[in-house]
């Protein structure tokens, strides 16, 4: 047991000053190459473990063909460690260089292009993470397109729906100054409701701008979508006798929802002047109300005859019309609000459908439309309140 103790010692004094000799080495190196400090590892353990060999040969008093023996073996020993340690190395920087090429294709127009070839876990995980913020970033690019794209789309609009109807007031207000008007009252009414129009439209405007910069504030109230519905429908009964139109709110369902019900009433109002201007006479829009899945879903159903399905997905997008109309029509509908937008050859600004899903997705909720048999549904689904009311 003592001789034990006393080569065990032999060996970690050889050992220790052979390490402490190479640890300076290794922390020099601690900034450069990942093989280079790999291969300087190696020659500290290499020469740690010969050094601790060596003094217990010393010191067990080797004739001189053991210690030759004992020398031999150790120093190939350590040369075949030292050629895996460089092969090894070359290996980890190669996976790493791998890795850099492909961290440069992040974001790129052609997409993340992955190393070929197997990696070590380390190096994998990487890549995948890399992989993941590339897909995010297209992502995130798709999009930013998408909102200067609409942006440009809605300046355009609003800059032409803006110039046609202040070209007549100019050309009434020219008029009414000259004193060749032959019925002024009428020219006035028309101003009136001229200035009604741009009134709306620049309140839609800055509704859009307080939705998109998240100030929009929400008063929350449990309500009953019976009053929801009721309020909208009435607001929007004089335009649909005079188009003709019959509204339907027979199938609404008994639930409370905890909303701010003048932002939800303007939604449903919205939806509802939309779906009467986009409906022909004699037709019917339905207004609907149930619960699914935790959520109490609002619809209106109208009979436009559809959207087309290129047309679906960008229908709640800032500026979106469906039409190639562009000039609004001398129509005044004081329930829109200024906010109604019509799925073909809209007549408004082309942000009450954005405004919709922006209030919408305020209330924790979503804002959907798809094809029905003669027309088209607009759902909004709203959170159900936790506790029903008593009725």
């Amino acid at each position: 047991m003592k001789d034990l103790l006393l080569i065990a010692l032999f060996a970690a004094l050889g050992a220790g000053v052979a390490g402490m000799l190479g640890w300076p080495a290794v922390r020099l190196l601690r900034r450069r190459s990942v093989a280079l400090s790999l291969f300087a590892v190696t020659v500290v353990t290499v020469l740690a473990m010969t050094a601790g060999t060596l003094a217990v040969a010393q010191a067990m008093f080797l004739s001189h063909h053991d210690l030759g023996v004992v020398i031999t073996v150790t120093c190939m020993a350590a040369v075949v460690s030292l050629v895996m340690a460089a092969l090894l190395g070359r290996q980890v920087v190669a996976g790493s260089r791998a890795v850099t090429r492909a961290a440069r294709t992040v974001g790129s127009a052609d997409g993340f292009a992955a190393p070929v070839g197997p990696l070590g876990t380390e190096l994998a995980e990487l890549t995948a993470e890399l992989a993941a913020t590339s897909a995010r970033l297209a992502e995130s690019r798709q999009r930013e397109q998408a909102l200067e794209s609409s942006r440009r789309e809605l300046i355009a609009w609003i800059s032409h729906d803006l110039r046609t109807p202040l070209a007549g007031l100019r050309a009434m207000a020219e008029a009414l100054e000259d004193g060749v008007a032959d019925e002024p009252a009428r020219y006035h009414r028309q101003i009136r409701t001229e200035v009604d129009r741009l009134t709306g439209m620049v309140d839609d405007l800055f509704e859009l701008s307080r939705i998109q910069a998240g100030a929009l504030t929400l008063s929350l109230a449990r309500v009953s979508v019976y009053d929801l519905v009721g309020d909208a429908i009435a607001g929007a009964y004089p335009l649909a006798r005079e188009r003709g139109v019959r509204l339907s709110g027979d199938r609404v369902e008994p639930a409370p929802v905890e909303v701010d019900g003048r932002e939800i009433t303007r939604v449903l109002g919205n939806l509802l002047i939309n779906a009467i201007r986009s409906t022909p006479a004699d037709g019917v829009v339905a207004v609907a109300a149930r619960q699914r899945d935790g959520h109490v879903v609002l619809s209106v159903t109208d009979g436009c005859g559809g959207i087309p399905e290129a047309d679906l997905a960008r229908v709640f997008e800032t500026g979106w019309r469906g039409g190639k109309a562009r000039t609004p029509r001398p129509v005044r509908d004081p329930a829109a609000g200024g906010g109604a937008v019509q799925h073909h050859g809209d007549t408004g600004a082309g942000l009450g459908l954005a405004i919709v899903r922006g209030i919408v997705e305020a209330h924790e909720g979503r804002a959907s439309v798809y094809n029905v048999n003669g027309g088209c549904c607009f759902e909004i689904a709203l959170p159900a309140a936790r506790t029903p009311v008593a009725s």
